[in-house]
């Protein structure tokens, strides 16, 4: 059709989707395939719509691409025909310009990426998606292969397209086969994110200390080198500005193995191997502590350990604060505030920075453990120093809060840099941080891979907490596959927990969530500012399920109560003990309680009326090994 009038136009929250905008609307449907789907803010072109990859990145805060499959792949990528990108490319245009927009970038991705598997089957089965009806076996096909975590989310997105099918100009599953796919699945039961066993936490957790404070202890140090290296850059490229911006050629950069430049017919000045310069300024055994190669990556270790200790300080935050990944990617120098509480003489520690997970908010907080300090201290150091290197040069787009006030995580900027893409995008799109397991594997002195084995301890630990891990994953002798949201997961069990866990995370937990349990579980957050309400949800719902495990352990034989097993069979056989979801249901409705007392614990909702704690002789005349109930 040569003008579509149920286009809408592009709506996606950025402030570059204006009605003046080229992109705003095609004038066609489909759209032309030189129509500019994506303009950067200096508006420039950045994807039109025949691109095999679309660059959604100015339009959101982190590097978003969709590969349609019909060009460039990895070496891992199956590909989709060019017939089935061209049907893929025209869905994923109706979702930007069609009456029901897609308003954010990492929605239109996170739709692309549930319907790719479809559209890869139908391309390794050599039919076009919009044949698929005619093919009931490879719709089974689709129907099996397809993750069940998100086949739901697939039958919804093509049902709207069914629905839509006149404006769209075709469809791929009618509403028959659709009730059919759905009918045909089985149920999905989602698995909580798994909890870290105690051994292993403390142990990651003291690596990303060890690490941080060795890096604190050569703070000056490394300053000084970096302060050094980058004068050995401007002096052979001629300003701070050019060494910046453009690569010297290999014959001026200052760092070099080969003995036979001497710099006399061109004035660069050679320091040779930048081991030698780390040697000079005390840091090489650093480097060689924690890097794998610094020897052969030359002037670039130095990049490359700064980038290593951004993300062991990210992590490190996410072990004491509740954040998600993405929340601790947003935090800037300034983050950290300090109150004092004057009603327990306690030092507050508070994290402030960016949420958008549920709602977009720039000032949210976080409580935080002191032990954050460590981490914010190193990284606002090279923050400060890479800031230098952005600034000056002239294809990064940064702002006076930027250099005032920078991010803790920036990408590397500095002249040796071995490589460092996205250089042209504002600071605010937050560079590609890896996953915890595969940062490990990227930087394998940073933990032993023995030390990450699950022994049989940690496995009972981590299916006391949750029991439906999935034992491919989750097994003795197997390496523990961490993970980003593990962080926050373990965090919250382990501040409502603190005093039920090993001794030896008692003892790491009691300074560091004493003021986080009372100022998410009690309210007290409320005193001066509302602190981000993602993580209190997390904790206080973490609490009610913490209640339900314990509680369902009462009904082992380590626990008895002094008025009889009678009494005892009354307290735990109130709800169904079996079902922890009831149980935890239970907990948040008041019928059901839980608490530790010195011999054993307390299952009383009410007052007690013999007098509180500190008349628990009452409950405990023939207590020897076992609990009391």
């Amino acid at each position: 059709m040569s003008q579509n009038t149920a286009l809408a136009g592009l709506n996606i929250d950025s402030p570059l989707a204006i009605p003046e905008a080229l992109n705003f609307k095609p004038p066609t449907w489909p759209p032309q395939k030189d129509f500019p789907v994506v303009i950067d803010a200096n508006n420039q072109v950045i994807s039109r719509y025949a691109d095999s990859i679309w660059d959604l990145t100015p339009w959101g805060k982190k590097i978003t691409k969709i590969n349609f499959g019909d060009g460039p792949l990895r070496r891992d990528d199956p590909g989709i025909t060019p017939q089935n990108s061209d049907v893929y490319r025209q869905i994923v245009a109706w979702w930007l310009y069609g009456p029901k927009c897609v308003h954010k970038a990492s929605g239109i991705k996170q739709r692309f990426e549930v319907l790719r598997p479809l559209f890869i089957i139908c391309s390794q089965q050599q039919i076009v998606a919009t044949d698929l009806i005619r093919h009931p076996h490879i719709i089974s096909l689709i129907a099996k292969k397809i993750a069940p975590s998100i086949i739901n989310h697939t039958i919804a997105l093509l049902h709207d397209i069914w629905e839509q099918r006149e404006a769209v100009g075709f469809f791929l599953l009618d509403a028959d086969n659709l009730r059919k796919i759905a009918g045909s699945l089985p149920p999905h039961h989602t698995s909580q994110t798994a909890y870290i066993p105690p051994r292993i936490w403390l142990y990651q957790l003291n690596r990303l200390q060890t690490c941080l404070e060795d890096f604190n202890n050569h703070r000056d140090k490394i300053e000084e080198c970096f302060k050094f290296c980058l004068d050995a850059h401007v002096t052979n490229a001629g300003s701070l500005t050019q060494a910046c911006s453009e690569s010297l050629p290999s014959n001026r950069r200052p760092f070099h193995r080969c003995k036979r430049l001497n710099g006399i017919r061109t004035g660069a000045q050679f320091h040779g191997p930048f081991s030698k310069t780390a040697e000079k300024f005390g840091i090489h055994e650093l480097l060689k502590r924690w890097l794998t190669d610094p020897d052969d990556d030359g002037g670039s270790a130095l990049a490359t350990y700064f980038s290593f200790i951004g993300y062991v300080g990210t992590a490190y935050i996410l072990n004491f604060s509740l954040m998600r990944v993405a929340e601790g990617m947003s935090l800037r120098s300034d983050c950290l505030i300090i109150e004092h509480d004057e009603l327990t003489d306690e030092d507050i520690y508070i994290l402030k920075g960016a949420t958008t997970k549920t709602v977009d908010d720039d000032d949210a907080r976080w409580i935080a453990s002191p032990s954050v300090k460590v981490a914010i201290e190193a990284m606002s150091t090279i923050a400060k120093l890479r800031i230098i290197t952005a600034s000056a040069n002239k294809k990064v787009p940064t702002t006076s809060e930027d250099i005032k006030n920078p991010y803790l995580l920036l990408r590397p900027y500095e002249p040796w840099k071995r490589k460092s893409d996205y250089l042209s995008q504002p600071l605010t799109v937050r560079p590609v941080i890896p996953s915890y397991s595969l940062m490990a594997r990227k930087y394998p002195k940073l933990f032993n891979i023995e030390s990450l084995r699950i022994t049989a301890a940690d496995l009972d630990a981590a299916l006391l907490i949750t029991p439906t891990l999935n034992p491919k994953l989750f097994d003795i002798g197997k390496v523990w596959p961490l993970s980003w949201h593990q962080l926050r997961r373990t965090g919250a069990v382990n501040m409502t927990a603190c005093g039920v866990t090993e001794a030896s995370v008692q003892y790491q937990l009691k300074h560091a969530t004493r003021a986080m349990t009372r100022y998410y579980g009690i309210g007290h957050y409320n005193v001066r500012v509302k602190f981000n309400e993602s993580a209190r949800s997390e904790y206080i719902r973490t609490t009610y399920e913490m209640i339900a495990r314990e509680f369902e352990s009462l009904q082992s034989s380590r626990f008895v109560s002094p008025h009889g097993e009678k009494r005892k069979e009354q307290i735990i056989n109130s709800v169904n003990i079996t079902d922890h979801k009831l149980l935890t249901a239970a907990a948040k409705a008041g019928r059901i309680a839980y608490r530790e007392i010195l011999p054993g614990v307390c299952t009383n909702p009410d007052p007690c009326p013999y007098g509180g704690i500190d008349h628990v002789s009452r409950c405990g005349e023939e207590m020897e090994s076992r609990h009391v109930i």
